[in-house]
């Protein structure tokens, strides 16, 4: 068979590969579950709330963590989609002082996609796991039956151990842990993905100290929210706007 012909049979079909491949595979970072007009809301404790402003100047309602990251790359990727980002974690936020605002700050926002981080404070209060996931789970059925389209995002608390507390660490990661799995169960049972942070920081330790990624065991630092964008993203960008 002439060579030419067997190069050129060989590239054509190389061609069509590419090609088919290209129309079954989602370009990274497409995120189809932030359509046009979609508001995309991030709930949570001092981890969401980043010292955020509590007035409308869109410069700095987003505060300086991973909310704002997500929301300044795919504002500036999409705008054409007239993306809106909100923010309303609130610095020391248990699952029950989410409940006290919930109607004013989720309810009445009508999210299309809502994301939540919270339990760190749960947690470093004392309420137990029980609690944490009666309280929880109360809070995601009154969503889902106010806003039935909306899309869940849950994030799993997470920490590291800080220079004062390693001798707790341990016990302390039991406890984390135990709410972690809730934070699955929950996902599980209203068809949320769950982003999980524990193991990027865990991950991220052995290349740098826990300090470099979350200063003081729970709060990260710029790399660390960083860090949490790009996992956000990641468990992101597969989901469709219908779970």
């Amino acid at each position: 068979m002439n060579l030419r012909l067997v190069q050129s049979a060989a590239l054509f079909l190389g061609l069509f590969v590419f090609a088919a491949a290209a129309q079954t595979t989602r370009p990274a970072g497409e995120m189809p579950i932030f359509h046009k007009d979609a508001r995309v809301l991030f709930q949570g404790d001092s981890i969401t709330d980043g010292n955020r402003g509590r007035n409308q100047d869109p410069n700095h309602i987003l505060g300086h963590g991973y909310a704002f990251i997500i929301a300044a790359k795919f504002g500036s990727e999409y705008p054409e989609r007239n993306l809106t980002f909100i923010n309303r974690g609130v610095s020391g936020n248990t699952v029950a002082d989410l409940a006290k605002r919930w109607d004013k700050d989720t309810l009445a926002l009508k999210p299309d996609v809502l994301s939540i981080l919270i339990g760190i404070n749960d947690l470093g209060r004392g309420i137990s796991a029980d609690k944490y996931e009666e309280a929880y789970d109360r809070l995601l059925d009154e969503t889902v039956k106010a806003l039935p389209a909306v899309r869940l995002v849950l994030c799993e608390p997470f920490g590291l151990p800080k220079a004062n507390n390693r001798d707790n660490w341990d016990r302390q990661r039991e406890e984390l842990t135990k709410r972690q799995a809730i934070v699955e169960k929950l996902a599980a049972k209203y068809h949320a993905p769950v982003v999980h942070f524990q193991k990027i920081f865990d991950d991220a330790c052995r290349k740098a100290p826990a300090e470099y990624w979350i200063w003081d065991g729970v709060h990260p630092t710029y790399s660390g929210h960083q860090l949490m964008a790009d996992e956000w993203v990641r468990v992101v960008a597969g989901l469709t706007r219908n779970p």
